[in-house]
């Protein structure tokens, strides 16, 4: 399927130099959506999903009763969206194409997955790719972390990521690349 003649694109929004692309056709073309969620499944090598709010949360989220893999989706917020017990909630300070910004994740909702050894591996799914910032400012966070679970210490590791979109022109394919993999469904160049 060409995913290309799904998205719609809107040059200059929010603001004059951004490019946004839609992703939302998808929701009213069920063809396409079922598609597009047994491709990511296709693509997904953890049981955990991580996931940035509120796009990413519709592909995502599907995978639990799709996958056979899929046991876990990790919300990321924006700031006072998630309820958190001391301790719990992490903040990610990241530069997105629309300037700095500042995300959310729980501990406690990676360690309600599953790890494989001594390690939570995260699939980080986003619907777009375009500077980077988000992804890496997460991902580098997150290979930061120790869950503590029944008195044992797990790592977290960032294995893959997943867009449906991504503007190859835009990010550091080098840094990306260090920390894992990229797999895109549509790849947009520049002008």
């Amino acid at each position: 399927m060409n995913y290309l003649e799904v998205i719609n694109h809107y040059p200059d929004f929010p603001k004059p130099g951004i490019d946004f692309i839609d992703i939302i056709p998808f929701l009213s073309n069920k063809e396409a959506f079922s598609q597009l969620i047994s491709d990511i499944d296709q693509n997904t090598h953890t049981p955990n999903i991580i996931t940035v709010e509120a796009r990413g949360f519709l592909f995502a989220a599907p995978l639990l009763t799709q996958s056979k893999q899929v046991q876990n989706i990790i919300p990321i917020r924006k700031k006072g969206k998630l309820p958190y017990a001391e301790g719990d909630l992490r903040k990610v300070d990241i530069m997105k194409e629309y300037g700095a910004d500042q995300v959310f994740y729980r501990l406690s909702d990676i360690a309600a997955g599953k790890p494989e050894g001594d390690t939570f591996y995260l699939t980080f799914f986003d619907d777009v790719l375009a500077t980077g910032g988000t992804a890496i400012g997460i991902a580098e966070a997150l290979n930061k972390e120790k869950i503590i679970l029944d008195g044992k210490e797990y790592k977290v590791k960032v294995r893959e990521f997943i867009f449906l979109v991504e503007f190859p022109d835009l990010y550091d394919h080098e840094r990306i690349n260090s920390i894992a993999p990229v797999k895109s469904f549509v790849k947009i160049a520049g002008e």
